[in-house]
């Protein structure tokens, strides 16, 4: 058997055209794009593997994906690479960089954490109108960063995930879910090792609902302990959300190096 050339991609997409990463059959999905680009540029066909699933209309900031190709030290022809890919590619996707990889490196199951943002903004604005979630109404940020403090406490998410949904454990460990103030908005952080489908929007749905007075802080903690997801907040929508960090040790190590 030949040798296995492996990479990472480096990418961020404008996810409002997509329905998400993962390929789909009956629609156009961000993964689709890259693999047709990857094919015409190799003459091969090319598949990818990416680090996650974001949903229909979900942007990513910064997000990973590996593929396997003949050609080797490809990163010595990076500029020219990237370049013809990103000729390739719509003006919604960008590819920025090539890491080289050990031939067992994988973009899902190496990543030590992820980050999340969820934007919301207050004043109607046509520049926002698809990377922001338009709330009319004044949140208690206090009171919201009060109740995303308990989810450091807890490791079962169940409360927070779509129903049915195929996972091996519930569990996640989230080291990092503040808000901060931004221009006209605010800005929700969430950091974990994993997230389950859709739990970050069923989580600022539960936050903006204690933020609008609904419920108290103490709320989220029954939310958890219950493990239900019917108690949570509705999911909020997916223009307002953004993956915006993926981390791998040896990706972090070559950045490092070139420093």
């Amino acid at each position: 058997m030949h040798h296995v050339n492996r990479y990472f991609l480096e990418l961020s997409y404008h996810g409002m055209n997509y329905h998400g990463w993962q390929y789909q059959p009956n629609a156009i999905t961000v993964q689709q794009k890259i693999d047709e680009a990857l094919s015409i540029y190799f003459k091969d066909k090319i598949d990818t593997l990416g680090c996650g699933r974001t949903d229909t209309g979900v942007h990513a900031t910064q997000f990973f994906a590996h593929f396997d190709c003949p050609i080797a030290n490809l990163e010595n022809q990076e500029l020219k690479f990237l370049r013809s890919l990103n000729a390739l590619l719509p003006h919604d996707i960008a590819i920025h960089h090539i890491y080289p990889v050990a031939p067992d490196a994988h973009a899902r199951f190496d990543a030590t954490f992820r980050s999340y943002q969820y934007h919301i903004h207050f004043h109607k604005n046509p520049f926002k109108t698809h990377t922001s979630w338009l709330i009319k109404e004044t949140l208690d940020m206090n009171a919201m960063n009060i109740a995303a403090t308990y989810l450091l406490e807890y490791e079962d998410f169940s409360a927070f995930c779509k129903a049915n949904a195929d996972n091996f454990t519930n569990n996640c460990l989230v080291s990092r879910a503040e808000w901060e103030l931004a221009a006209d908005g605010i800005i929700f952080h969430i950091t974990a090792n994993r997230f389950l489908r859709n739990m970050v929007r069923a989580i600022v749905g539960t936050l903006t609902d204690i933020g609008r007075g609904k419920f108290s802080p103490d709320y989220m903690r029954e939310v958890i302990e219950s493990k239900n997801r019917s108690n949570a907040g509705a999911s909020v929508p997916a223009c307002g959300l953004f993956l915006t960090e993926v981390n791998y040790p040896y990706i972090m190590r070559a950045i490092e190096e070139e420093k």
